[in-house]
């Protein structure tokens, strides 16, 4: 509803203005003109800008199949037509979340066209244009840094896995070396107990000789 108060306004001047006009420009008795269609450019601003208002709410509020169709008109209209104004069209919609055709790098690169033009656009156009691309800007430039933290999580976590692999083996490595010590150890101990074994069998014998 607030929308509609400016335009309302405007409209309320433009009607006292020509009236005041039209009331001034004869005598009594003489007949004046009809008056011509009031354009400006508010008012030309405003009206575009509630096509695209419009648009957009068919847009997020229809079916898919509503939506869908408005996205093929939208990009027959700029392949057919490249023009500034079918551009921005189009790149609102590819802006806009909650339809399958959302695609933001695209709209992204259709409205840095559009501004590099300002002058085939109106003021309000221009606005929206600006206004738009910083949004997508500002929204892409925190997905490229999600994607980059989650890749450093994931590059940490690699490394934390491999290091604590690595000092696993190690540890492991480190556990076979001493059970192979050990095992040496025994075996030196069963061949130092057999020879001591053994010489305790001979002596008797060599005593008695």
């Amino acid at each position: 509803m607030r929308h509609s108060a400016p335009p309302a306004r405007f409209a309320s001047t433009a009607a006292v203005l020509l009236a005041a006009l039209t009331g001034c420009g004869g005598g009594v008795g003489q007949r004046t003109p009809a008056p011509l269609p009031l354009v400006t450019p508010v008012s030309a601003n405003y009206a575009v800008l509630s096509d695209y208002l419009q648009m957009l709410q068919r847009l997020i509020g229809g079916p898919p199949t509503a939506q869908a169709e408005i996205f093929a008109t939208a990009e027959h209209e700029y392949q057919i037509a490249p023009t500034p104004s079918h551009a921005l069209k189009l790149a609102l919609i590819l802006g806009t979340h909650g339809h399958p055709a959302t695609n933001l790098p695209r709209a992204q690169g259709l409205l840095r066209e559009v501004l590099a033009n300002p002058e085939m656009l109106l003021p309000g156009e221009r606005q929206l244009a600006a206004l738009e691309l910083s949004r997508i800007d500002d929204h892409l430039t925190l997905e490229a840094e999600n994607r980059r933290l989650q890749s450093d999580a994931t590059r940490n976590d690699h490394a934390l896995v491999a290091s604590s692999n690595k000092r696993l083996q190690s540890e492991l490595d480190e556990n076979a070396r001493l059970r192979k010590e050990l095992d040496a150890a025994r075996a030196k101990l069963d061949a130092i107990a057999n020879i001591e074994r053994s010489l305790n069998e001979r002596k008797p014998g060599t005593t008695g000789r």
